[in-house]
């Protein structure tokens, strides 16, 4: 909350990881930002995922503009759950003066 009540809600997605990672940071977390994750199909390298924040080796954060999170959002993070072999992804809006979020689990 202290991230979305200092910049307010509506700005770009980037700027509220930014401030998310400083503030997880702060308060003691690890938190690593874009980590890269190869992707593989039938043992072949397809590409490399890149999930906004890991946080304490555990829980992947996605920030986002949105009104509201719909199927394709909760799709992605599944996704993201399944490559990187973590359990828990959490959803975080920052478009209205409320926050937003969702926690998903694999």
């Amino acid at each position: 909350m202290l991230v979305l009540n200092e910049l307010r809600p509506g700005l770009d997605e980037k700027l509220y990881e930014n401030a998310l990672v400083l503030e997880l940071r702060e308060r003691g977390h690890l938190v690593k930002q874009q980590m890269r994750f190869p992707s593989r199909f039938k043992n072949i390298a397809i590409g490399t995922l890149v999930p906004d924040l890991i946080v304490d080796r555990k829980v992947i954060v996605d920030t986002k503009v949105v009104v509201e999170f719909n199927s394709t959002h909760i799709a992605q993070m599944l996704g993201y759950l399944n490559i990187t072999q973590l359990e828990v992804a959490m959803l975080v809006s920052f478009n209205t003066a409320k926050l937003k979020w969702k926690r998903i689990v694999s």
